[in-house]
């Protein structure tokens, strides 16, 4: 069985960090990827997080876009008791599952952040994709490409120490080639970093600043891949 066909309660098994300071460090990123969303009217949209942790990015995301239905899956049942917790009176469904192509054709949106690096298997999740899209629906997914990084053998260490799931150095022509092939047309742009980056954590996986910075400006990116639509 892959790693991604498991169930956990919490992926993320750092002692000194748990999944709230994780959702924390990510609140920052999360108003850059809606800034780069170009859907701008997601009222009639629903809109589903691949690998939604505690829940917030959807709950952050319909303060500012307001959506139809979001819905948000996790591997980690623990984050999705959480994040059921806390949706209040919010159009939100969170559902801990290994099978998310059971929502077939419903969504107009699929977003994931720092998730496909975690997923070895990229050609069955692209597949998964494709059958959770309506016609003509776009997957943002964002990803940084160490590849080129010093910090690289570092940094997998790091998360393998501390995830439930291993982390994958992807090329961006192999995830690009891998979604263009289950027909998606595939774009791409560097995210765009605000403010400044905390450097408080004990640990991050980096051996210095330097790789922080390259990381950061020179190898983060989003996809946006576009279900085109049969003729």
């Amino acid at each position: 069985m892959k790693q991604e066909d498991k169930l956990y309660d919490v992926w993320w098994q750092n002692k000194v960090e748990g999944e709230q300071q994780m959702e924390e460090c990510h609140k920052r990123g999360w108003q850059e990827v809606i800034q780069l969303i170009q859907e701008q009217d997601l009222s009639n949209m629903s809109v589903l997080d691949f690998g939604c942790n505690q829940g917030g990015f959807l709950r952050h995301l319909h303060q500012t876009k307001p959506f139809k239905e979001g819905f948000g899956i996790d591997l980690a049942q623990q984050s999705i008791e959480v994040a059921n917790s806390r949706k209040g009176n919010l159009p939100l469904t969170y559902v801990a599952t290994t099978t998310p192509e059971q929502f077939a054709n419903r969504f107009d949106l699929v977003i994931s952040q720092a998730v496909i690096y975690l997923i070895k298997d990229l050609k069955t999740h692209a597949w998964k994709v494709k059958q959770l899209l309506k016609p003509g629906g776009v997957y943002y997914a964002t990803y940084t490409d160490m590849n080129d990084n010093p910090s690289l053998a570092h940094y997998t260490a790091w998360i393998n120490q501390n995830s439930l799931v291993e982390s994958n150095a992807h090329t961006l022509d192999f995830i690009a080639e891998t979604f263009a092939a289950e027909g998606f047309k595939v774009e791409i742009q560097r995210r765009r970093r605000m403010g400044f980056i905390d450097l408080s954590r004990e640990e991050n996986g980096f051996l210095c600043i330097d790789d922080i910075m390259k990381a950061t400006y020179e190898q983060a990116y989003i996809f946006r891949f576009v279900l085109v639509e049969k003729k």
